[in-house]
Order: structure tokens, then C-alpha cells, then sequence
């Protein structure tokens, strides 16, 4: 049975989305990822997303959720990627370990930042979800 992780970031538009999809792509034959925000904005960013279509990386099912669709699921990581995330994260009733990783949101900047997001990401958090749960 495949491990799960959650991918926790502030908004759920971007960051957290790139990391579900990178999880997903590169690590899904142990690994199911799932993210969420602590207060979601509802929408995916635009730039996000063409990234990750661009990339071979979006599934339809990605979408920008509410931590209260996701609070009962039983994870066996949660990674909290933004700061805001980490300081204000709920106490899932569920989970075996929570870590923080932090990248910078790219949103608002220059289309280039996403990408480079996009790689920061998969450079640091991969390895870690590798670590702990394949």
C-alpha cells in the first residue's frame, strides 16, 4: 500500500500544487500526494499550472482545497512548505511525522521564478519524501 503525504502551503495555488505533482510523477509508484491549504484561495495560479502542463506534470484532479477537506485523512507525512503554513498548521488527528520545508513564493514575480520553484523543489523536497516514506 502506498504511503501518503500532504503538501501544506498557505494558499494551495502554487507551491504546494508543484510539489503534489512532482511527488506524484516522480515518487507515485510509493508514494500518493495530496496538498492543501490553510487558507486556500480556491484556484490554482495560472503560471503554476502551464508550468506543470508544460512539463508533462498536471492531472485534471489538481485543484486549490481547504485543509478541512483533507484534516481526516490519515497521512504518514505532512511537509509544510511555506512559513505561514508551518506556524499556523493544524494538529491532524491522524498523522506519523510533520516536516518544514520552505521555498519562496513565486507568485506576483517574474514567470521565470516558477520555475525555478519548480526545480528548488524537486532538488530539496524529493529526496526527503524519498527518505521517509519509499
Amino acid at each position: 500500500m502506498k504511503k501518503k503525504v500532504l503538501v501544506l502551503c498557505t494558499g494551495n495555488s502554487c507551491r504546494s500544487i508543484m510539489a503534489e505533482a512532482l511527488i506524484n510523477a516522480k515518487l507515485g509508484e510509493c508514494v500518493e500526494a495530496m496538498s492543501s491549504g490553510v487558507k486556500a484561495s480556491g484556484v490554482v495560479n495560472p503560471h503554476a499550472k502551464e508550468l506543470l502542463q508544460k512539463r508533462a506534470l498536471w492531472r485534471e484532479t489538481y485543484h486549490s482545497k481547504v485543509i478541512d477537506t483533507v484534516i481526516e485523512t490519515p497521512f504518514d507525512l505532512v511537509i509544510t512548505v511555506c512559513d505561514h503554513a508551518n506556524e499556523t498548521c493544524p494538529t491532524f488527528p491522524k498523522v506519523v511525522k510533520t516536516l518544514h520545508v520552505s521555498f519562496d513564493d513565486p507568485s506576483g514575480k517574474d514567470v521565470k521564478e516558477y520555475a525555478l520553484t519548480l526545480d528548488l523543489i524537486e532538488e530539496k523536497l524529493l529526496p526527503i519524501v524519498k527518505k521517509e516514506l519509499c
